[in-house]
């Protein structure tokens, strides 16, 4: 039995942390169908990987560092044609203040 290559392009929709490290990346590969970037980005957006005292970020095992939702969810948008929501305007929406913490690279929730 071989062992299977988790870096295969063919692999991508099945392990995209080891192809993938931001939302911009899954926009931009050609290769992706929209639904199967949609599958990727919706999984990423899931509550199983919310960092638990930060919900507005995600946690993917695979990728070294934390993921907005914001971004996420802006990625998804994008793929609707709906691109008229600019970031600054979701991170309103999702900003609350919180005490200055370090979460893994960024400064704040």
């Amino acid at each position: 039995m071989s062992e299977a290559k988790l870096n295969a392009p063919e692999l991508a929709l099945f392990h995209p942390a080891a192809h993938y490290d931001s939302p911009d990346e899954v926009l931009s590969d050609a290769q992706l169908t929209d639904a199967e970037k949609r599958i990727i980005l919706s999984s990423w957006a899931s509550d199983i990987f919310a960092v638990e005292s930060c919900p507005g970020l995600r946690d993917i095992p695979g990728i070294g560092h934390t993921l907005r939702l914001a971004d996420i969810l802006a990625a998804l948008r994008q793929l609707d044609g709906d691109d008229d929501v600019r970031h600054e305007e979701i991170d309103r929406r999702w900003w609350r203040p919180r005490p200055a913490t370090e979460t893994r690279g960024l400064s704040s929730c």
